[in-house]
């Protein structure tokens, strides 16, 4: 195990070990490499053939390309479920149902148990799946996390379980997988001792990215394909566990040593190559007092007589503007708008900055905005695509029905309902009554499926058949089609990169591309522009100014996230991630005052605020305390010289 500090270059060290393990003769095509994001998986191994090369020289490229697994823990998981599926009754054309459309499934579930009618309110389709994901991935009861995560929810207990029930079976009536079942199919495949040999015999090393991560159901993975440990090498910062909302536990790498003791090695990394001294000081100091950890003081060369500054402010506005001043001030001085960034601790907290950011025209980027895949064309294509490789997927042929003309949800439920009951459902489609007002966009909508099935132009060409079928469509449903239309393009162009239809959808659904042609307010590319963004979607990255909003007790730690222990120590670690992120300049804010919304009769309802609790007296000795604005003493003295009457001594008199 690596314990690697923020800034201690993780990344590096790991595509080293990789390159180490290749050069000393380990067959590639028999290493296993897991990171959090095929973006990730992409650059490790971009950097394992870099360090390769220098060592072996022109027949590096041929071994590096045999690095075939490598990618995320649900990417990899799907490969290995299409490989085994005969041998666990899995039928191999299954498609992935990505959180919408699970989603959508789960309210067709809830609504025909007829939960959607109740007297007092069921929980909503988005809160069921969040539920069903958590219960999934932490291997927990339901009632125990009903009661630590969703109290209000407790009193459907027995619903719920009939309501999970049922999804499990549509997704199997449909051949669907959600992103958790690629998880849990996997842990339930090598819960079979013999399965479990012949994958884990597949691969001599299992390297693991970012293992603070992981959750349960990762962690029972990985125990089962390396049950002894050996070739197992898991690289992260407990440090950095702040991803307990997706089911992730600290607990996974803290217990690591005892899960293979004696025989884990532990090594750590504490040089960062980030920070300043000042900088590194200040965060050692926060998380030096977290309740539990891995011993680690991260020290840098890099030194600095600037501390990190902890700004006081009035209120939310003042924070607004003083962040203004001082972006602008460090642009100046030759520091771009990319390399610095505005972080908080949730979305909402960035409103005022926005407007204040839009009012003094300075551009910037939030991280959070609309996905690539949540976009109505892009899903509309893509369940063209869904459809044709699994004509049982509801919820893919639910959406293409009613794109055509005169079919409603009644007329497409009745469709899928006749064609799920035929062993061959397209032809069953072929051969039904065409609905009454659909005339000749029926024909054209059955000729594409049969055309896409038979695969008769072959990939990538099927995404160009089906981009064509389609564009008609959009053309009468969006207004701004031409727009869309270049996403389209894109998706095609995407396309191209994958060997197969099969692979361009699971990896598509598993790991999207972020933003969207539509996207409001993103610059071009050539343009400067200010970061804002949550910390955790902030996490890995680096620029040479933070500033940090609202570090006040209910922000971080967040007024939702302190009922427990271990809730309040992952917001410290928050807090850490947040200030490991500066390279040269640290700015903490603490507004006093928060506005709380609308009038009172007695004036603006507010609440006043306190600093965060992670930054106790003994700490601000690392921080550079001060308020803004400063009052300077002559100006002080010219607004005593201009006092006409004294009020206060009148007041004083009146008692004596």
């Amino acid at each position: 195990m690596i314990i690697a500090g923020a800034g201690s270059g993780k990344t590096n060290t790991l595509a080293h070990r990789v390159a180490h393990l290749i050069v000393s003769g380990a067959d590639p095509r028999r290493i296993l490499l897991m990171t959090f994001s095929r973006r990730a998986a992409s650059e490790m191994a971009r950097r394992v053939e870099r360090i390769c090369k220098q060592v072996l020289g022109a027949n590096s490229g041929i071994l590096t390309d045999a690095l075939a697994w490598s990618g995320t823990f649900h990417g990899i998981g799907a490969r290995l479920l299409r490989i085994y599926a005969e041998q666990i009754g899995l039928n191999v054309d299954f498609t992935i149902h990505d959180r919408e459309d699970s989603a959508d499934l789960m309210n067709l579930v809830r609504h025909e148990l007829g939960f959607s009618k109740t007297e007092s309110r069921f929980p909503t389709k988005g809160t069921c799946l969040s539920i069903y994901s958590r219960v999934v991935n932490s291997e927990a009861p339901l009632a125990a996390v009903l009661k630590a995560n969703y109290p209000w929810v407790s009193g459907w207990e027995a619903q719920l379980k009939e309501l999970f029930a049922g999804y499990v079976e549509a997704k199997q009536a449909q051949n669907v997988l959600d992103y958790d079942d690629l998880l849990l199919y996997w842990a339930q495949m090598v819960s079979d001792p013999e399965i479990a040999d012949d994958v884990g015999g597949r691969f001599d090393h299992i390297l693991v990215d970012e293992y603070q991560d992981t959750n349960k159901l990762q962690s029972s993975v990985l125990m089962a394909l390396k049950p002894g440990g050996r070739g197992l090498t898991v690289v992260g910062d407990d440090a950095q566990s702040i991803y307990s909302f997706r089911a992730a536990t600290v607990r996974n790498i803290l217990d690591f040593p005892n899960e293979f003791s004696p025989a884990a090695d532990i090594i750590t990394l504490d040089r960062n190559y980030r920070s300043t001294q000042t900088i590194l000081a200040a965060a050692n100091g926060v998380i030096d007092l977290a309740r539990e950890r891995f011993t680690k003081n991260l020290w840098t060369d890099r030194q600095s007589e600037q501390r990190p500054m902890l700004v006081t402010v009035k209120d939310e506005a003042d924070q607004a503007n003083y962040i203004v001043e001082q972006v602008l001030a460090n642009r100046e001085v030759g520091m771009t708008l990319k390399q610095q960034v505005v972080l908080f601790r949730s979305s909402s907290h960035s409103g005022p900055l926005e407007v204040e950011l839009t009012r003094r025209n300075i551009p910037f980027v939030k991280f959070g905005g609309l996905k690539f895949l949540d976009s109505a064309h892009v899903k509309d294509m893509l369940a063209v695509l869904r459809f044709a490789q699994n004509p049982r997927d509801r919820v893919a042929g639910f959406r293409l029905l009613q794109m055509l003309p005169g079919v409603g949800p009644s007329t497409a439920g009745k469709i899928l309902d006749t064609i799920a009951a035929d062993p061959e459902p397209l032809v069953a489609l072929a051969e039904i009554p065409p609905p009454p007002k659909a005339g000749p966009d029926w024909t054209a909508f059955v000729k594409v499926l049969m055309g896409l099935r038979k695969t008769e132009t072959g990939w990538p060409a099927e995404i160009a058949q089906a981009r064509e079928w389609y564009e008609p469509h959009l053309d009468r449903i969006h207004e701004d089609a031409e727009t869309r239309k270049a996403d389209l393009l894109q998706l095609e162009q995407i396309a191209s990169g994958y060997p197969s239809r099969e692979r361009f959808l699971t990896e598509l659904t598993l790991d999207p591309p972020d933003a969207t042609s539509d996207q409001a307010g993103v610059p071009l590319l050539d343009e400067d522009y200010l970061i804002l963004s949550t910390i955790h979607s902030a996490k890995g990255q680096e620029w040479r100014s933070v500033f940090m909003l609202n570090v006040v007790d209910g922000c971080i730690p967040s007024d939702l996230g302190v009922g427990t222990t271990a809730e309040i120590e992952e917001e410290r670690r928050l807090l850490y991630v947040g200030m490991t992120r500066a390279k040269d300049s640290l700015t903490l804010i603490t507004p006093q005052r928060f506005f709380t919304g609308g009038q009172h009769v007695q004036g603006d309802r507010h609440v006043y605020a306190s600093r965060t609790r992670f930054i106790p007296v003994t700490l601000l000795q690392f921080f550079e305390a001060t308020t803004w604005p400063q009052v300077s003493a002559s100006a002080s003295e010219r607004s005593a010289r201009q006092i006409r009457l004294d009020v206060g001594a009148r007041m004083r008199g009146m008692w004596r």
